[in-house]
């Protein structure tokens, strides 16, 4: 073999794990572990596994009980949080669709609790080579 084919050989060996890491499947299996910490952290109120998922900036969006635009932060939200830490809550919690474009990534996520229903909507983002949610819209409704 030539030093020229070897080098390509070598270049094509050396950047294989680099393309792979940015594959559509690679990305779409990233984003999925990605919000498995996120259901994780819902489905044991662990506030570890949440700030895994998130961006530390995310916010959250909901329609309040009044039809108002509700937002909570990321501290606010960890804090309901609190008292549960660690408790397993009773419920199916599934990744319903999962869509990624390059850079982006948009999930929704249904919650289904006994006597209530959560619809989540996550929007993710790969920055510094890491997915992370941005964004969370929500609404719930009694079952």
């Amino acid at each position: 073999m030539s030093s020229r084919a070897s080098a390509f050989v070598l270049l094509a060996l050396i950047t294989a794990p680099l393309r792979a890491q940015n594959s559509p499947a690679s990305d779409e299996a990233q984003v999925r572990a990605v919000v498995e910490s996120y259901l994780h952290g819902l489905k044991f109120n662990d506030v570890e596994s949440l700030k895994k998922a998130f961006w530390p900036d995310a916010k959250l969006f909901f329609v309040d009980k009044k039809g108002g635009l509700g937002q909570l932060t990321q501290s606010q939200w960890y804090a309901m949080f609190a008292g549960s830490a660690g408790k397993e809550e009773k419920g199916d919690l599934k990744i319903a669709a999962l869509e990624v474009t390059r850079d982006i990534a948009s999930v929704k996520v249904v919650e289904n609790y006994p006597g209530s229903r959560y619809i989540d909507y996550l929007s993710l983002v790969r920055f510094d080579g890491t997915w992370k949610i941005v964004n969370k819209v929500y609404t719930s409704e009694k079952t």
